[in-house]
């Protein structure tokens, strides 16, 4: 009699038979028609970039949960900034392991270089084990209520400062369901753990040194051969991962952020939804304005160790022109006014009104976020102006004295 459970059967005989890749293709399929839910609204601009996105969604997926998700073989794997999925920062690195569950230990093991920060966090997400047993092209984004990959709950975390380094700046933390002898530098997991992402946080990349990191199971279980249950629950989970990020773009730009144009609210309870860690506030907001205007926004950034404002697309996407330093801001590459407030002006081209000029790359509208990382402090009010970029040309920023201001920055929860 077979030791195999029957959903470990049935997603064998899926894979074997060639229907969990022809499910995995129908899920693509519908993700691709699934820029029919935003109507008229996207651009050219915005539709051509939608289809990068599922590209950039699909290789992501595949990345994490085809060639990352060895249980005897854990790897901390980058997640490049232009493949950014909910207002990534270009200012941090994120490394990802992915789990199976949680039922075992492991150990990270490397020295921290010489940036400021980081922080490991352990998850959970809805990411049944036996996802490999089912179609799921069929039951379409309705899917997502039984396995979602995007919807990630924080569950621990573990910041630098708390982390014990030897005088060349070596470490070694314990990943596990119970604590270490003596209980330092130890990050938890649940028995529902799927993975570890590792934020690195920079004040200039270019004159800092990366940390190096390396994980590794404690049992130092030998690698297995590849296993077919294994490969189509993989296939099912890296497809549903596309639609989970497809709906949670729809969901935040139709249910949410869209409902409030050019303002900034800071939701703790949005933020923590998508795996964010509780050492920040994270503030999201839609920007719209035509092609002949400008948006300036004024706020006066509380003390924190870091903080960053960045335009991204409608996918939530940053922009291409990030490379040339343009489409975002940060503490350390920032004009402040003489009173501390930070001026940043969203056109076609600079006014020449002094503050940052961020070019929004041929968009007329997309999303924004204001991270600060390391504060006390509330998060800060945010005040902006839309009003035509040949008045800021010919008056400055006389042009808003006759503008309506909109007044942001609330907390939400």
């Amino acid at each position: 009699m077979s030791s195999k459970s029957m959903a470990e059967q049935q997603a064998e005989q899926r894979l074997l038979s060639g229907r969990a890749w022809q499910d995995y293709c129908e899920v693509l399929r519908l993700a691709g028609q699934a820029i029919e839910r935003f109507g008229a609204e996207p651009t050219e601009l915005d539709r051509a970039e939608w289809y990068r996105f599922l590209t950039r969604l699909t290789r992501n997926g595949l990345e994490r949960f085809v060639e990352n998700c060895e249980p005897e073989r854990p790897r901390l794997r980058d997640a490049p900034w232009r493949q950014s999925i909910n207002f990534q920062s270009p200012d941090q690195d994120h490394l990802l392991a992915e789990f199976v569950d949680g039922t075992q230990s492991y150990v990270i093991r490397g020295n921290r270089g010489t940036a400021p920060y980081f922080v490991m966090a352990s998850w959970s997400a809805l990411q049944p084990r036996e996802a490999g047993a089912s179609d799921w092209a069929p039951r379409g984004f309705a899917g997502l209520k039984e396995c979602n990959p995007a919807l990630l709950r924080t569950t621990a975390m573990l910041q630098s400062q708390s982390i014990d380094f030897d005088a060349a700046g070596n470490f070694a933390v314990t990943v596990s369901a119970a604590p270490p002898p003596g209980g330092r530098n130890w990050l938890k997991i649940e028995p529902d753990c799927v993975g570890l992402l590792i934020r690195v946080v920079y004040h200039d990349r270019a004159r800092e040194t990366a940390p190096t990191m390396r994980i590794e199971r404690s049992s130092a279980a030998a690698p297995q051969p590849l296993n077919a249950a294994s490969l189509a629950t993989a296939l099912a989970k890296s497809g549903q991962l596309v639609l989970a990020y497809l709906e949670l773009v729809r969901s935040w730009w139709q249910d949410n952020l869209s409902q409030r144009p050019n303002c900034i609210r800071f939701s703790r309870a949005l933020y923590l939804s998508n795996g964010g860690v509780p050492d920040r506030h994270h503030g999201f907001g839609t920007w719209r304005k035509a092609a002949a205007e400008a948006l300036v926004l004024r706020f006066t950034p509380p003390e924190c160790d870091y903080w960053i404002f960045q335009l991204c697309n409608l996918w939530q996407e940053n922009l291409d022109n990030y490379e040339e330093g343009q489409g975002h801001v940060t503490k350390y590459r920032c004009r402040l006014e003489p009173d501390g407030s930070v001026w940043i002006v969203i056109a076609a081209r600079d006014p020449g009104i002094g503050g940052n000029w961020l070019d929004p790359g041929g968009h007329v509208h997309g999303g924004m976020s204001l991270r600060l990382i390391l504060t006390q402090a509330p998060p800060p009010r945010v005040s902006a102006w839309v009003v035509p970029l040949a008045a800021l040309e010919g008056s400055g920023r006389a042009a808003l004295e006759t503008a309506t201001a909109i007044d942001s920055g609330e907390v939400a929860d």
